[in-house]
């Protein structure tokens, strides 16, 4: 194959030119439009632009993510790129194993996003009212997104093919919602009558070695009891590949009319739950030095019990599900607080009247964390407001389904002080608008309050009240 005048690049070396006929007839041309280039990677110095496209690596088409950063690994690659102008510039590249070529697409995902077929008798999804906006109500289950960005999955989507391909790939970790390892009720609770048999998947997971971490949503009088002591014996087997499970209790909003009948769970079914997980603790830590089953933060709060000390979440796999959040958040703010108590004399001045609101479920923690500064820091007065979800019903205690509205409502009329502190869940990733599309600055004329967003980690929380 003919290359042109080598392309001058740090650890790479590159030729460019328009690629044979040949060669192109080989080619599908599948085309994956660039977004943006990083700052100084490896695609820069090959002059791959924004609005490009990357047709094939090593002249194979490129079907998604998975094969994508698969072929980008080698040490050696050939590079198919369409500029915009049509040209086509075949790429050869030597760089280090494993060096990412610091291309953004369009599609992250690099292929359409897979919807979910189940009809989950907990599906949340199920229980928005109408009139929001369409993205909310998409279900996805694309096992791609577990790996990208942590989604779990229920494997009734993914083909012996996709398996295949996590396995050729080595892809971990991957999230599965287990919900029940009965065949029978699993069928039942995901509406599939494929679901008890996708279920064989995870042992081909395991024997490939892959890391799994796993989900169960559990429903009163469905998968709890008798079916969640089986769900655990049966998971343990998958160890040390499944690393840990997490149980949260199903979510029930007030928009259920004609949906399966589900019940909430009550104090003394919390305290049954932890029962049966701190059981189970005990006997796998003993066997494998870890805890391997978690309840989530709920169950705790519903149970009237202490949280966990942090040993017992094992690094804290789970957090995304709500386990061992509300104790990262309260170790790291007195973590902080130790911390600047060396350097106390510079917040002297940081006084003032402010206000923070959240959901039912973290306000005594919140609380908590507000009185200890009050008391360390004289002058500043902290409001804390637990916001009731109104939009979805009272038994939504979380603040990442909090709404604009709820919690315009809720502050009208309260003390507010200069400014009002909301954890980030609240808004959608990346944007400025809740869940019900009211905007930081709608908000902001509404209760004529200056409003901050909080990163949730306690020692945002310390410094976001210390700014002034």
């Amino acid at each position: 194959m003919l290359y042109g005048e080598a392309y001058p690049v740090t650890k790479i070396s590159v030729c460019r030119t328009n690629v044979h006929d040949d060669w192109n007839m080989t080619m599908k041309k599948m085309q994956h439009i660039i977004q943006s280039i990083e700052n100084g990677s490896i695609a820069e110095e090959m002059g791959i632009e924004q609005g490009d496209s990357l047709l094939a690596i090593n002249g194979q088409d490129i079907k998604d993510i998975f094969d994508y950063r698969y072929l980008v690994q080698e040490e050696y690659i050939e590079v198919l790129v369409r500029k915009q102008n049509g040209e086509e510039w075949l790429l050869e590249i030597d760089k280090d194993y494993d060096d990412d070529l610091g291309i953004i697409f369009e599609n992250g995902l690099m292929d359409e996003y897979r919807s979910c077929h189940n009809k989950c008798i907990f599906c949340f999804i199920d229980q928005m009212p109408k009139g929001m906006r369409e993205t909310l109500y998409f279900k996805d289950d694309d096992s791609r997104l577990s790996f990208l960005q942590g989604n779990y999955v229920t494997l009734t989507n993914m083909s012996d093919d996709d398996v295949e391909r996590v396995i050729k790939y080595h892809l971990s970790p991957i999230n599965i919602s287990f919900q029940t390892t009965n065949p029978e009720l699993r069928c039942k609770m995901l509406n599939n009558r494929f679901a008890g048999q996708a279920l064989e998947q995870v042992k081909k997971l395991y024997d490939a070695g892959i890391t799994m971490n796993g989900q169960i949503v559990l429903c009163k009088n469905v998968n709890d009891g008798a079916e969640l002591e089986r769900s655990i014996t049966d998971l343990t087997t998958y160890l040390p590949h499944l690393e840990s499970v997490s149980v949260v209790p199903v979510g029930l909003s007030k928009f259920r009319e004609g949906l399966y009948p589900l019940e909430p769970f009550d104090q003394e079914d919390a305290k049954e739950v932890l029962s049966c997980i701190h059981r189970w603790q005990e006997k796998i830590y003993s066997e494998y030095g870890l805890h391997f089953i978690h309840a989530s933060d709920e169950w705790y709060i519903l149970a009237g019990q202490e949280l966990p000390e942090a040993e017992r979440y094992d690094g804290y796999l789970q957090l995304e599900n709500g386990v061992g959040m509300l104790r990262l958040l309260m170790d790291e703010f007195e973590e902080t607080m130790e911390e600047i108590e060396e350097d106390a004399e510079r917040y002297i001045g940081c006084v003032g009247e402010m206000s923070i609101a959240t959901g039912r479920l973290a306000y005594p923690f919140i609380l908590r964390m507000a009185e200890k500064m009050m008391n360390r820091f004289a002058g500043l007065n902290i409001h804390v407001y637990a916001i009731t979800n109104d939009f979805f019903g009272e038994l939504i205690t979380v603040s990442g389904l909090l709404t604009g509205q709820d919690i315009m409502r809720q502050l009208r009329g309260q003390k507010l002080g200069t400014r009002l502190l909301l954890p980030q869940n609240v808004l959608r990733s990346g944007e400025d608008y809740f869940l019900d599309d009211v905007t930081v600055a709608e908000m902001e004329k509404t209760l004529q309050v200056q409003v901050d967003i909080v990163k949730s980690s306690g020692y945002d929380f310390v410094h976001t009240v210390l700014a002034g």
